[in-house]
């Protein structure tokens, strides 16, 4: 089910419990709204913890910038998200909840001994597990998963876990965007598998449609990151997904 970003910031909500997991207060809601009843995460502004390299703005606002982009620019990655100014914490960002699919034959991204990578993946990180045998950690040559690639060289994504993709029978979601936008490259992610490839014709769509929509993000973003968001762009069109850099560490830790 998708619900509309008019919908779901005219919903009413309670609370239902705490995600203990994340980094910050974020918590899982029951929402009220004209189109019925539904489940929602809600992260308070209040709750957000302190960046050193984000000292400007607020996680919230953030994510719903990287949520306006996905639907203007027409990536479709990120589910309905919204700012609300009033909430049992105050005011934050609620985000449609994704119930993901329980099926192993829909996972996009693997851990997997060295000689069972599935075949067709891209192996991005190698290590080992706590018995100290060899492991890679894999993604899907998935068109879904490249289209999230490009999204997050886009809004400069520092923080694409494995565990931020969700699947569902027929589609690939990202959450937890509160550290995009940033002035300076710091992409960081666990889909690399295209590193270096150009741009196809409808991803330079893609890339035309995310310029048109920047004007449109000064609400959440400083005039600073649009211009650089802009400039990401033109560089994409340029030069195809972008490759790791030297300057900055290109996977996140931990990387699932």
């Amino acid at each position: 089910m998708t619900t509309d970003s008019a919908d779901l910031a005219a919903a009413e909500f309670t609370l239902v419990g705490r995600l203990v997991d994340a980094s910050n207060d974020t918590f899982l809601v029951r929402c009220q709204s004209p189109s019925g009843e539904y489940d929602a995460v809600y992260k308070p502004i209040s709750g957000e913890q302190p960046l050193w390299d984000f000292p400007h703005g607020n996680l919230a606002s953030r994510e719903v910038a990287a949520y306006e982009v996905s639907q203007r620019a027409g990536f479709e990655v990120v589910p309905t998200t919204v700012l609300v100014p009033d909430g049992p914490c105050g005011p934050g960002m609620l985000q449609r909840w994704i119930e993901v699919s329980e099926d192993p034959a829909t996972d996009v991204v693997h851990v997997s001994r060295p000689n069972r990578v599935p075949a067709g993946d891209f192996r991005i990180v190698r290590g080992i597990d706590q018995h100290e045998r060899p492991i890679v950690v894999s993604h899907a040559d998935d068109p879904r998963l490249r289209r999230m690639a490009l999204f997050d060289a886009v809004v400069n994504n520092s923080d694409r876990k494995g565990g931020h993709i969700l699947i569902t029978r027929d589609r690939v979601y990202g959450v937890d965007h509160g550290v995009t936008f940033h002035t300076d490259p710091k992409l960081r992610t666990l889909l690399w598998g295209w590193a270096g490839e150009p741009l196809n014709e409808i991803e330079r769509e893609l890339i035309d449609r995310s310029v048109g929509c920047l004007d449109a993000l000064a609400s959440y973003l400083t005039d600073a990151e649009i211009e650089a968001a802009e400039y990401r762009c033109l560089r994409l069109v340029e030069e195809g997904f972008p490759l790791p850099g030297r300057d900055w560490p290109a996977i996140p830790w931990p990387p699932l």
